[in-house]
C-alpha cells in the first residue's frame, strides 16, 4: 500500500509538473479579444500615426476580429498591424482564422489569401509612420487558392533572423510542414514560445515548424534602429500583433497562456 501511494504521489507530481510545462488546463488561458470590440488592441497602418485606421481596416464582425478593405481606393501597400497591448515572453498563443472574399484590389500577388500573426515584435510606439511591418517573428498563414499547395503556419522574418537546426538562418521565409487549407474554413494556429530558447508552430494541433533564438538581423534598416550598443541580438520577448495584408481575413478566440520560466 505505501508503495502504491508513493507512486501515486510521483505520478500526480510528474502530471503537474508536465500541466506546467505546456501551460496547464485551459481554464489558464487568457482571453485577448472580447468578441465586442477592440479594447487591449491599437492599430499601425502604413503610412498612419500609431492609433489612427482612417479607413476601418481591423473591427469586429459577427464576433470576430476582421480584417476588411471595403473603404479602401486600392491597397497602395497600406500594410497593417493591430498590436496588443502587453508584451509576452513565456507563453502559449492561439486562435482561429479563416479567409473569406476576395483581395483588394492593388494587393500584391505573393499576399492573396495571406496574413499573419507576429511575435516579439518591436514596441509599436517604435515604428516609423513610413514603416510596413514591424520588426518581429511573423508565423505567416496562407490559405489554399484551390488547387496548389500552400503551407500555412510558415515562418517569415521582417529584421530578424532564426536558428534551425544549429544553424543561422538569414533567408525572410521558411516553409513549415503543414498541410492545404482550402476555402473559407476556421483553422487553428498556435505556438508555444519560450522567450530566447524554442518556438514552436502547431496547426490543427500538429506540429509543423520548430527553431530557437530570434534575433535581430544586424543588416536590416528597421533593426538597426532597435540595436542598442554592447546589448545581445537575441529577442526574449515582444508584442503580438496580426496582420493585414490586402486580403480579407476573421480572427476569433484569440487566447495566451503564460507560462513560467
Amino acid at each position: 500500500m505505501r508503495v502504491w501511494t508513493q507512486w501515486l504521489v510521483v505520478a500526480a507530481a510528474l502530471g503537474y509538473l508536465g500541466v506546467r510545462s505546456v501551460g496547464g488546463a485551459d481554464a489558464a488561458w487568457v482571453d485577448l479579444f472580447n468578441g465586442r470590440d477592440l479594447t487591449g488592441w491599437t492599430p499601425k497602418i502604413t503610412g498612419q500615426p500609431l492609433g489612427e485606421d482612417k479607413f476601418g481596416t481591423f473591427r469586429v464582425t459577427d464576433g470576430a476580429l476582421a480584417v476588411g478593405y471595403e473603404k479602401y481606393d486600392g491597397f497602395k501597400n497600406q500594410f497593417g498591424h493591430i498590436f496588443y497591448e502587453k508584451p509576452f515572453s513565456r507563453y502559449r498563443f492561439r486562435c482561429e482564422y479563416r479567409f473569406v472574399g476576395e483581395q483588394c484590389p492593388g494587393g500584391p500577388g505573393w499576399a492573396l489569401r495571406n496574413s499573419g500573426v507576429m511575435i516579439h515584435c518591436q514596441q509599436p510606439e517604435t515604428m516609423t509612420v513610413g514603416q510596413s511591418f514591424p520588426v518581429s517573428i511573423e508565423v505567416q498563414l496562407l490559405g489554399g487558392n484551390g488547387k496548389d499547395a500552400r503551407h500555412t503556419g510558415n515562418l517569415c522574418t521582417p529584421g530578424t533572423n532564426i536558428v534551425m537546426g544549429g544553424q543561422l538562418v538569414t533567408r525572410h521565409c521558411t516553409d513549415s510542414s503543414s498541410e492545404t487549407f482550402h476555402g473559407e474554413q476556421w483553422v487553428t494556429c498556435e505556438l508555444e514560445v519560450h522567450g530566447d530558447q524554442v518556438i514552436r508552430h502547431l496547426i490543427n494541433g500538429v506540429e509543423v515548424l520548430r527553431y530557437e533564438q530570434a534575433q535581430l538581423d544586424p543588416n536590416d534598416g528597421d533593426a538597426k534602429r532597435l540595436i542598442q550598443p554592447g546589448q545581445p541580438l537575441l529577442l526574449r520577448g515582444g508584442y503580438v500583433s496580426l496582420q493585414s495584408e490586402s486580403h480579407p481575413v476573421q480572427f476569433r478566440r484569440i487566447q495566451v497562456l503564460e507560462l513560467a520560466d
